[in-house]
């Protein structure tokens, strides 16, 4: 009864610092919110049982991904009396882009068969060992494609956001 009770907290609070990030108007407390909604998938992560997903999740994403973010957003200096206004072209493709990617999010969770799914109790989930073999056995060229697209989104972040030169 317990494990339910913080299993719909954590759930509830990432919902809500989930939906700070979008909302929020400040990029600072955007990514603020995003660091409490990393903290409380790290809470999921300890409560499946995988205590050494949850540590390199604070680790590397509310660690050293955010710092990056933190940077980046002060990098743009986002101020509103600054800011160049985009396009309406860009909006409508980034519209067009989020909405694609809300389709393939809602066809893959409908499609899976998840609901039913039991790990087998002779798994060691949250051993660091099991993880490192399938990480760079298995898994490594998308670990080495995922850290390629994280430097790319930067670069356009601020090739997005630098001043035109008159």
């Amino acid at each position: 009864m317990e494990s339910t009770i913080v299993f719909y907290l954590l759930s509830a609070l990432s919902v809500i610092s989930a939906l700070f990030v979008v909302f929020s108007r400040s990029p600072i407390y955007s990514v603020l919110s995003l660091i409490v909604c990393f903290f409380t998938i790290a809470g999921h992560y300890i409560m499946l049982n995988a205590q050494f997903l949850a540590i390199i999740h604070i680790i590397v994403y509310a660690g050293a991904i955010m710092v990056l973010m933190l940077f980046t957003v002060m990098l743009l200096n986002l101020n509103k009396e600054l800011g160049t206004h985009k396009f309406n072209l860009t909006k409508l493709m980034a519209v067009i882009t989020g909405g694609l990617m809300f389709l393939v999010i809602i066809a893959s969770v409908k499609s899976s068969s998840l609901a039913n799914y039991q790990a087998p109790a002779y798994l060691n989930i949250g051993n660091a060992e099991d993880i490192g073999m399938k990480l760079f056995t298995d898994y490594l060229l998308p670990f080495e494609i995922s850290s390629v697209l994280f430097v790319s989104a930067m670069i356009s972040a601020v090739l997005l956001a630098k001043k035109e030169v008159k």
